[in-house]
């Protein structure tokens, strides 16, 4: 009996590290040397943002898997880091990770203003006018704040938030990879 159930938890631990191994291997290299999802064919990892505004984080890639927390902001940018089959495993700007249903991400470019600053008392973020700390100011932007990603050229981004346009420095966003351009 001792030598049945210590084989029953060498099989559990055993299918256990496939699982949690499975993704890993759902990736492969590329010939200059970046992963790609083998579902999406997509740079793994890479920024996306949540497209409802209720969006599941669960402990694994199923719907039978335990939900870890409920994200309630659509837009919210985070970081796919693997692809298993429809599922992602994601990052956000706190660092909590788990699995999404790949039909809740939308590929639209989003990032938060310094969330590193949520907690402490530190100016507003500038918002300027042109990519240039010397030019006029259209608005100060709060930590945590979303903002939908128009242009990056590794220094500034043209960002929107509301009906509001303007540049801020690339290193006060998360959901925006260093020295990263987008077009």
């Amino acid at each position: 009996m001792f030598k049945a159930a210590a084989i029953t938890r060498t099989l559990s631990f055993a299918a256990l590290i496939v699982l949690m191994s499975a993704p890993l291997h759902a990736q492969q290299q590329s010939g200059a040397g970046q992963t790609i999802g083998s579902n999406s064919k997509l740079p793994v990892p890479r920024y996306v943002s949540l497209k409802s505004d209720r969006v599941n984080l669960r402990a694994g890639p199923a719907k039978d898997h335990r939900t870890l927390w409920v994200y309630q902001r659509a837009g919210l940018p985070v970081e796919i880091t693997a692809e298993f089959a429809t599922w992602r495993r994601i990052r956000d700007s706190e660092g909590a990770e788990g699995w999404v249903l790949h039909s809740l991400l939308s590929g639209r470019r989003t990032a938060l203003v310094a969330p590193w600053d949520r907690d402490k008392n530190k100016d507003p973020n500038p918002l300027y006018e042109r990519a240039s700390d010397s030019s006029k100011i259209q608005a100060h932007l709060q930590p945590a704040v979303i903002v939908s990603i128009d242009t990056c050229d590794g220094t500034w981004c043209k960002v929107s938030v509301r009906n509001i346009k303007g540049y801020i420095q690339q290193n006060r966003l998360w959901g925006v990879y260093p020295n990263e351009t987008i077009e």
